[in-house]
């Protein structure tokens, strides 16, 4: 039976949730702990916990078929790999940084810096178009630290929180771009396994369809219906069960994380009370 071979960090900031993923897709991986590879028990899928600057390389050649991995490390190996789907987690940005003293008023004053990275083709590719001359001085790791021991003038590395630039004495200056975690894999060794790949997507557009939804109850005068419904955004209609209390409903329906407060507001105005909300494990449409 074929297998799908999907590659994850081997340990830090992706490991954990690209673990967590699998598992609310129903993926049981068994004794993966420290090793290279392990199975699923009910899902035909092969893991690989792999470092993550190695990944896109094994996608490229073959090895893996998938990955979950940043979009960053993606467009700075720049091997042409398929996303199939982004995950919403794992947000960071590429960016530069300057010292908190150094005065910054536009792109212009980023010429003639040296500028430590461990994303040197992302940096180049982005002087190349802005037509900045600065140099490119290459860091494996700590990046941050190089202006204060004199090795660089600025930085271009990852921001999550600013947390690691603000204890460095670093001040973002300007986004390169914005990455996520992202499903990615080598299109021309997928083909051949496309049947499983969907059934393997799927799962996880229902777990991230959950993830950014609430399932709400309420309860509304009959004549109150119909302007509920008209607000409520997610789903065909709302399901509506009569109350026991003459000339009452309650209506059940699932609204978007990114606009609860503006929906809910909308609702108690228009007639809605007794408002539930729940969380959703698993949403299949």
């Amino acid at each position: 039976m074929n297998k799908l071979k999907i590659a994850i960090q081997k340990s830090g900031r992706l490991n954990k949730d690209s673990l967590e993923l699998l598992e609310k897709c129903g993926i049981k991986i068994d004794n993966y702990k420290d090793q290279l590879k392990a199975s699923s028990s009910n899902f035909p899928i092969e893991v690989y916990f792999l470092r993550n600057s190695d990944i896109p390389k094994y996608i490229k050649d073959g090895v893996v078929d998938l990955a979950i991995i940043g979009e960053n490390l993606l467009i700075e190996k720049d091997y042409n790999i398929e996303i199939f789907q982004k995950l919403g987690f794992s947000k960071c940005k590429v960016s530069i940084a300057l010292p908190e003293s150094k005065e910054f008023n536009s792109i212009n004053d980023l010429n003639n810096l040296k500028i430590a990275t461990s994303y040197p083709n992302t940096l180049k590719k982005f002087l190349k178009k802005e037509k900045i001359k600065s140099s490119i001085h290459v860091i494996n790791g700590s990046v941050e630290i190089a202006p204060n021991i004199g090795l660089s003038d600025a930085i271009c590395d990852i921001v999550s929180s600013g947390s690691t630039l603000y204890k460095n004495n670093l001040k973002e200056v300007y986004v390169l771009l914005e990455s996520q975690a992202v499903i990615a894999g080598n299109d021309n060794v997928l083909s051949n396994n496309k049947e499983l790949l969907d059934k393997f997507i799927f799962r996880v557009n229902a777990v991230l369809k959950a993830k950014e939804s609430k399932y709400i109850l309420l309860n509304a005068p009959n004549d109150k219906i119909e302007a509920i419904s008209k607000i409520l955004p997610v789903l065909k209609s709302p399901t509506v069960l009569p109350l026991n209390k003459e000339g009452w409903s309650s209506l059940h329906s699932v609204i978007n994380e990114n606009t609860f407060w503006e929906v809910i507001d909308k609702i108690k105005e228009a007639g809605a009370e007794g408002i539930l909300v729940c969380p959703i494990e698993k949403m299949v449409l």
